[in-house]
């Protein structure tokens, strides 16, 4: 191997973040995994809070029907997904794992408002006809 050869694969390598990071054979210069700022972290743990705090001023305000529900799920939602993308590390994953978690629980959830709305029909139907 040349020297333009080797010194443009050990660039392709550092730019990969491939290249040992240490001197030595073993692995006391390299480290596994990354490093995230500790700053994300109580970010992330403040708009919790946050949305814990508005969660419960739904309660207080005494909020009722439609509206309570839409906001409690919401935050509810809103909360779930910051603790999965920061605190699971999801946020740092590759799109095809993301897919392969995400997929499933949202075609359940659309294969679940699709039986709700067939038995609510069944529901209209039986009614219907026990009225006559």
């Amino acid at each position: 191997m040349n020297d333009v050869t080797a010194s443009e694969t050990v660039h392709e390598q550092t730019r990969l973040g491939t290249a040992d990071q240490g001197h030595g054979t073993g692995a006391e210069g390299h480290t596994e995994g990354q490093q995230h700022p500790l700053g994300i972290y109580l970010w992330i743990w403040a708009l919790l809070f946050v949305f814990s705090t508005f969660s419960y001023l739904v309660d207080y305000f005494q909020l009722h029907g439609l509206l309570r529900w839409f906001l409690i799920i919401l935050f509810m939602l809103v909360k779930a997904g910051l603790i999965v993308a920061i605190f699971m590390h999801m946020r740092w994953e590759r799109l095809a794992l993301k897919f392969a978690i995400l997929i499933p629980p949202l075609a359940l959830l659309i294969l679940i408002g699709l039986m709700a709305i067939e038995g609510l029909h069944t529901f209209i139907t039986r009614w219907g006809a026990f009225v006559r």
